[in-house]
């Protein structure tokens, strides 16, 4: 018969609850930041009788390293001994670029870890729990597990899909439009809508559009909120045969921020060397069977090179395509209720507004009025 661990009854259910709230919200603060390692957050905490002692408190570092667990330690230090380890995902088990954080965990004097999921990923799945309860640990797995499935929705469709998760996002006037063609630009979503969608980017890994909406809008595609100019993610064109303008503004701020093209296998060598020399990365995929880039094969190479987190922002034939193909994870629409006509370009080419707005699979998790639009959020199910 086992002893239980006399630190495995100094916490309520409820301060557990509160403690891996803190420690998911530290996670959150490193979303778009550290691929291709998950954002985990951990807190190293001790009971004392004014409440519970946060020793230390630390995220996943940018791209990827030092993980979360051994920094927390490090923070806490020897007074680790006896604490309590709260971390958003289960700690790794596997030597990778770094020793694996189980080791690390057991090392140093922790008597409980709570951990939100286990860590999918092939290379740990349980495994990281199995060694930290053989050394005698007290391990629960399943706090705050909800909030830590969402947040590490990437890590484990990199790891169990060898894809991103996609998040789609579109802005739609109330008669299912996303502008007019033509040079006159149409603005849709305003400044509340706008700040969302800018926190929106901040956490994703890249932004993804077709070659469309960059010969249309030109646009740059960046953080511009105040407190998240420094974290715009990898700019992504989806452009089979590289009809990327040269002197778009993507191409032209590729030094400030990283522009990758995705085209197809045979798209003309010297337009590559072209945008290779403005220091553009192109990456060669297969074409589908509409003849443009195979978007599972681009998602998959996108997989490869790291990235957890997709922000698709268009336009109506990308975001169509990636519905019919079961490529979306998520789905973010702003809806204004400003008509602009039986001219203006579908929200997805050739279907109707309701497959966007209601997708079949998918359920609403978020309803809010930013200013006259209105957001609509719904996952995957």
């Amino acid at each position: 018969m086992s002893v239980r661990p006399a630190a495995a009854t100094v916490s309520s259910p409820e301060e557990d609850e509160a403690l891996m709230a803190e420690a998911l919200a530290v996670g959150r603060l490193g979303l778009g930041r550290t691929w291709p390692n998950p954002s985990v957050g951990a807190l190293v905490v001790r009971p004392t009788s004014g409440g519970p002692q946060i020793l230390g408190r630390a995220g996943t570092a940018p791209a990827g390293r030092p993980h979360a667990e051994p920094l927390a330690l490090a923070q806490a230090g020897d007074a680790a001994r006896g604490a309590t380890l709260y971390v958003t995902l289960e700690p790794c088990s596997h030597y990778g670029r770094t020793p694996p954080c189980a080791d690390a965990v057991i090392a140093s004097g922790v008597t409980r870890v709570i951990a939100a999921i286990e860590d999918p990923d092939p290379r740990v799945r349980g495994r990281g729990v199995a060694r930290m309860r053989a050394a005698g640990l007290w391990v629960t797995v399943g706090v705050g597990a909800e909030q830590a499935l969402l947040d590490h929705a990437g890590h484990i469709s990199r790891v169990t899909r060898a894809r991103p998760h996609v998040l789609l996002k579109m802005a739609v006037s109330g008669d299912g439009k996303i502008g007019r063609t033509g040079p006159q630009r149409v603005q849709i979503t305003g400044p509340e809508a706008n700040e969302r969608v800018h926190v929106m980017r901040s956490v994703a890994d890249v932004i993804l559009v077709g070659i469309g909406t960059v010969m249309a809008d030109d646009p740059l595609l960046t953080c511009r909120l105040p407190g998240v100019t420094g974290r715009s993610p990898v700019r992504v064109v989806l452009d089979s045969d590289l009809h990327m303008p040269l002197e778009s503004r993507l191409v032209r701020t590729t030094s400030e921020v990283p522009l990758w093209v995705m085209c197809a296998e045979d798209a003309p060598a010297g337009r590559e060397a072209a945008l290779v020399s403005l220091g553009v990365e192109v990456y060669r995929v297969p074409r589908g069977a509409s003849g443009h880039v195979d978007l599972k094969a681009a998602l998959h190479v996108l997989g490869l090179l790291g990235v957890t987190r997709v922000m698709a922002e268009g336009g109506s034939r990308l975001a169509a395509a990636l519905l019919d193909a079961s490529l979306v994870d998520e789905v973010a629409v702003f809806q204004d209720p400003v008509m602009l006509g039986a001219d203006a370009i579908d929200a997805l080419h050739g279907q109707p507004l309701s497959r966007l707005i209601s997708p079949v699979g998918f359920e609403s998790v978020e309803r809010q009025q930013l200013g006259p639009q209105q957001l609509l959020r719904m996952l995957r199910r």
